[in-house]
């Protein structure tokens, strides 16, 4: 019973963590997508443990908490491989054209700029990056962060991807 308990709580929160996405838009709350993701395992986490304490005589958190714990990281690994990505968003713009076929020149000259000014405008708008003339330069937040992700990536054994370098 206690690995039902985990599935109750892995649903509440397949449900909340979508529904808080939706209103943060509609009521364009300042909190990130990561962070709704956050506060949507804590509360589903929490119903869960309630529920089980109150609902089984013999309960075994950790039999819950295996199956909940295994199925939100799931989640939030494809819902990371899906939030921003610039291949995915490519694609899509493919896929909704006449013909679903759009020359390099179209994509680069149209759909890339629209992708640099998101992603810049996030980092702009996370202090990492400021704008200084015709240029951006790297704020100390944003060569700290860089830092990080390099050491992280390094701790990871991620090398060169063809995607991102991080070097020294």
């Amino acid at each position: 019973m206690s690995f039902a308990v985990g599935f109750v709580a892995v649903v509440v929160f397949a449900l909340l963590a979508p529904a808080l996405q939706l209103m943060a838009r509609a009521r364009a709350w300042a909190l990130g997508p990561v962070i709704l993701l956050a506060i949507a395992a804590v509360v589903s986490h929490g119903l869960g443990v309630m529920l089980g304490i109150f609902a089984i005589p013999h309960f075994q958190y950790w039999n819950a908490a295996s199956i909940f714990g295994f199925c939100v990281l799931a989640y939030v690994f494809a819902f990371g491989a899906v939030y921003k990505s610039v291949s995915l968003d490519i694609l899509r713009g493919l896929v909704d054209r006449p013909g679903r076929r759009a020359p390099v020149s179209d994509i680069a000259e149209r759909q890339v700029p629209d992708l640099f000014r998101g992603r810049i405008g996030n980092l702009v708008d996370g202090g990492l990056v400021e704008p200084v003339d015709s240029h951006f330069r790297a704020t100390a937040a944003g060569r700290n962060m860089a830092g990080r992700i390099g050491r992280l990536r390094r701790a990871f054994g991620i090398g060169d991807t063809g995607l991102y370098d991080f070097s020294d």
